[in-house]
């Protein structure tokens, strides 16, 4: 794909420092490490390399990446590592894909509140398919979730909920068989959607009472706790929207769909269309269209932008991808060598050791002229200038 003519870093460098005066005191630390570790990726800022081509001689300049789990040009080669580490706990089995979603008013508290109700909605939407699917009514089994976390509509409003990948089936209770679910039909939606609303809601009564949640502007009555009691009462006969896609085509289906919602940030640099002071455009779909062209072009106050791009910045050390069930950490190989025994399917084979050692500095990608081997020839340090006179080239080193 080539390189986008516009960049969120782009945005934050030219209109950044304007936007962060006129909020000084209103912006977390997170968020303006974040700022500042997208202006800087893959310039100067950081370092990087040159490196010459063994063969032809062509030579270029790769600037280091900010690798911030936020920046939209540093998802591509994190996503393959993680994938390729996927990839070996996969089955052949059918896959489904259920997701989780708050109502808006709650979404809201979940803002000014992101490691405690971000938090919730992973730990109670993994319980209620946890606990339905080991209802013997239902499948009676034990089965392995990875839950991925999103905040973001398509214009970047606040819209928390997990995209969650679940296997067709799991462990019996006494681990000695694999438990298919039927046919393309996983769990039913509607049970799904109350258990997850009751177990959401006291979760959320549990923080308060534990003074873990705070409230803002016209919502800040809300500390009472009769108030906050009364105000989460309507929620609790409203249906919470849950819903399950029909399952993958294999396990190569889940690796593809993985890989681009797994290390997605709010918005990619290519959805980007202009931007100067004053607004910025980028393409977004309205899925309230039901059919026809959802795409459509979106102008945006440039500050309300970056306010927008900024809310999504998730709290220091939070995990946004989770497993649970049978791929949880402790036990998840012994798991999945347990499922591949009962199915029959031999564990995949080893990647081949490389004999030859590689030859040292020697970046991953081919001379983009020749095809041949890259070598380095210079490293600079973050700030300086490489002494070697080469083409700057977008590529994280």
């Amino acid at each position: 794909m080539p390189r986008p003519k516009l960049e969120i870093a782009d945005i934050f460098r030219a209109h950044g420092p304007a936007w962060r005066r006129a909020n000084a005191g209103h912006v977390s630390l997170s968020q303006l490490k974040v700022m500042s570790a997208i202006e800087a990726c893959r310039t100067e800022a950081l370092g990087g390399h040159v490196a010459a081509c063994t063969k032809c001689g062509h030579s270029h300049i790769a600037y280091n990446s900010c690798k911030n789990r936020h920046c939209p040009k540093c998802q591509g080669s994190a996503a393959r590592d993680w994938m390729a580490a996927r990839a070996e706990d996969l089955l052949p089995v059918e896959y489904f894909h259920v997701v989780f979603t708050l109502p808006a008013e709650i979404a809201r508290i979940a803002c000014w509140n992101k490691r405690a109700v971000y938090g919730l909605l992973f730990r109670t939407s993994a319980e209620t398919v946890a606990t339905i699917a080991a209802d013997p009514k239902r499948l009676g089994a034990r089965v392995g979730m990875t839950s991925v976390l999103h905040t973001w509509g398509s214009a970047l409003t606040h819209h928390p909920h997990i995209h969650m990948i679940v296997s067709g089936g799991g462990l019996s209770p006494d681990g000695t068989r694999w438990v298919a679910c039927q046919p393309g039909f996983f769990l039913p939606v509607r049970v799904l959607s109350r258990l997850f609303r009751r177990l959401f809601l006291e979760g959320l009564m549990a923080l308060h009472r534990e003074g873990a949640l705070n409230f803002f502007r016209d919502l800040a009555g809300l500390n009472d706790a009769a108030a906050f009691a009364a105000w989460l009462a309507p929620f609790r006969k409203i249906d919470w929207v849950v819903y399950a896609k029909p399952p993958f085509g294999g396990p190569e289906a889940v690796l593809a769909y993985l890989s681009r919602y797994s290390h997605r940030v709010a918005i990619s640099n290519h959805r980007l269309v202009s931007a100067d002071a004053d607004t910025v455009a980028f393409r977004w779909k309205d899925y309230r269209i039901k059919r026809g062209d959802r795409q459509k072009i979106m102008r945006l106050a440039t500050p309300e932008f970056i306010r927008r791009f900024l809310m999504h910045v998730l709290p220091d050390g939070f995990h946004r991808i989770r497993h649970y069930g049978l791929l949880a950490s402790a036990m998840r190989k012994a798991n999945i060598a347990r499922i591949r025994a009962l199915l029959g399917q031999h564990p995949p084979e080893p990647k081949a050791q490389e004999t030859a050692e590689p030859a040292p500095l020697t970046p991953r990608e081919p001379c983009p002229c020749c095809g041949g081997n890259m070598r380095l020839v210079e490293i600079f340090r973050r700030g300086q200038k490489p002494m070697s006179r080469a083409p700057p080239r977008e590529q994280a080193a």
